[in-house]
């Protein structure tokens, strides 16, 4: 079956050490009886921590062990389920009774996170045994009468009064030889994954958990390894009861330079840190890094980031000591508009200070408009206003306005483009603009104009000058990345304006026979040469002029 090993785990089962089982999880190829060819199945299996073999059979082999399936699927239409079946890692996330603790299990052949209750674990283990019956040799409920003490009991005072596993009885052992596989699955809790990621680049591969005290409860914060060098921070929130969750992704963070399988994490909860570890090193992440929600109230409960809180003045690491009028959280329904409404200004909601760019793109060229939103379940849409113009209307998508997850991208710039554009960010009905941008789109004719002015301005005095000059040193292409950059021009008039004003003035300063004298500034010219790392390529003159 060639099985590979993922964890195993000491769990108790009574008040008996002597029941304690040995719980492992691993995958394996199984032939299903219901197709044919191979098929991987993830599986939890148990044997008894006191378990030293048969007597006359199983000589030094398990005697106790029994396996069941373990299901990650997501219902589909027809009663046709789309199965998780590589099981990459296991986390148990401890509860106060330690018979009871959360199993979390990372699943490839797509990407999920089921959680399990051992309850139902024991439940299966407790069911009929997966038994080949039929003209067809299919697996089916062992139907028969079952030997006592039930196969896969650890021997104890508790059942039967056992002292050993040498003490079993032959038909015991011998039943426990030909049914070592259970015939009912486990299932997640709730029936389906807790999180599921499509239309990525890349596959689940370790898991920690971390339980946290928030203002309104407790949450299990997942902290979620990937084969990219990438961890996702994700906190299962319920909807309407604690028992239909629903997965929020809080931050995705970037731990190595260079792409790599994150292969071990650990979690320390004294520390607060989290350490991953991979094939190029190890590295360490704090458990919070609230700062990066923004400086505002409304950001850091939207945020639902069951270890941040608003303190008054920042969003700072949540304590459950702290006193009540001084916290701001609420991450079940991260609902702004109720906790921060006495510290916003009507002015502006949000409480933060609003971005503002100026921008000047070239006509028939493109540009884009940069807005990102802290928050991963934002949603963002963009307004156009026209100069002195109060009305405002939403950005429709088509061929040359292209929304992406970074920003806005327009394409063939066109005069009617220039003006203001708002993004805002909209996320459980608290809107807030992250971004004011004023763009200028210069006419190809002014530009034009001004190119060919200064290019047919008295050349034959400045021939000299210009030949001794590098492709860098040109006047046209200074003017233009002024243009470009200039932070306070409103209009391409009034900047060309500026640039014949001082071109007439240099001209009438300039004596007739004035030569310029190149060796004057020959060290700064090769002062500047030495800092250029690029010495080899020529500059030219950008596409669009």
């Amino acid at each position: 079956s060639d099985p590979r090993f993922i964890s195993a785990h000491l769990i108790p089962e009574s008040d008996n050490p002597e029941d304690d089982k040995i719980y492992f999880f691993f995958r394996e190829n199984a032939i299903d009886g219901e197709h044919t060819g191979k098929a991987t199945h993830a599986r939890i299996g148990q044997i008894c921590k006191n378990d030293f073999g048969g007597h006359r059979s199983l000589v030094n082999k398990w005697t106790t062990f029994l396996k069941a399936r373990l299901i990650c699927s997501v219902p589909g239409p027809n009663g046709i389920d789309t199965h998780f079946d590589e099981l990459q890692d296991v986390f148990l996330m401890n509860s106060k009774d330690p018979k009871n603790p959360i199993v979390y299990g990372v699943f490839t052949t797509s990407r999920g996170v089921c959680m399990y209750s051992m309850t139902d674990v024991r439940r299966v283990f407790l069911g009929p045994y997966a038994h080949r019956d039929g003209p067809n040799y299919q697996w089916v409920p062992y139907q028969g009468r079952v030997p006592y003490p039930r196969p896969g009991t650890c021997p104890s005072k508790t059942f039967g009064g056992f002292d050993s596993t040498k003490d079993l009885p032959d038909e015991v052992i011998t039943f426990a030889r030909s049914h070592p596989a259970m015939y009912n699955p486990v299932f997640p809790i709730n029936n389906r994954p807790i999180m599921i990621k499509t239309d990525v680049d890349y596959q689940f591969t370790q898991i920690v958990v971390d339980r946290v005290d928030a203002e309104d409860g407790q949450y299990d914060v997942m902290f979620i390894g990937t084969d990219i060098g990438t961890v996702l921070k994700v906190v299962s929130i319920p909807k309407e009861t604690w028992h239909d969750l629903e997965e929020v992704l809080l931050e995705e963070m970037t731990v190595f330079r260079e792409p790599t399988v994150i292969s071990a994490m650990k979690i320390s909860t004294k520390q607060q840190q989290l350490y991953i570890g991979s094939a190029t090193g190890v590295s360490q992440l704090p458990l919070h890094r609230c700062d990066v929600y923004g400086k505002a109230c409304a950001e850091c409960c939207l945020a639902r980031d069951p270890y941040c809180a608003w303190d008054g003045s920042s969003c700072s690491r949540y304590f459950p000591t702290a006193k009540r009028r001084t916290r701001r959280q609420d991450i079940r329904n991260g609902d702004p508009l109720t906790h921060c409404s006495d510290l916003q200004h009507h002015d502006n909601p949000s409480g933060h200070t609003l971005e503002e760019r100026i921008i000047y793109g070239v006509e028939n060229s493109s540009t884009f408009l940069e807005c990102s939103p802290k928050s991963q379940r934002a949603v963002v849409y963009w307004q156009f206003q026209k100069q002195n113009d109060d009305r405002k209307e939403e950005i429709k998508v088509d061929d040359r306005m292209i929304r992406t997850e970074q920003g806005l991208l327009l394409r063939s710039l066109q005069r009617r483009d220039s003006g203001i554009y708002l993004c805002h960010a909209v996320e459980h009905g608290f809107m807030q603009t992250l971004l004011k941008v004023t763009l200028e789109v210069i006419d190809t004719d002014h530009l034009e104009e001004l190119l060919h002015k200064e290019e047919d301005g008295d050349a034959s005095k400045t021939k000299d000058a210009t030949n001794s000059m590098t492709p860098s040193q040109k006047i046209w292409y200074r003017d233009f990345m002024q243009l470009i950059n200039h932070p306070n021009l409103n209009t391409m008039d009034e900047f060309c304006e500026q640039v014949w004003k001082r071109d007439r003035k240099q001209r009438r300063q300039r004596p007739a026979n004035a030569q310029v004298n190149t060796n004057k500034w020959k060290h700064l010219q090769e002062n500047k040469k030495g800092r250029n790392r690029r010495t080899h390529e020529f500059e030219r003159a950008p596409r669009s002029v």
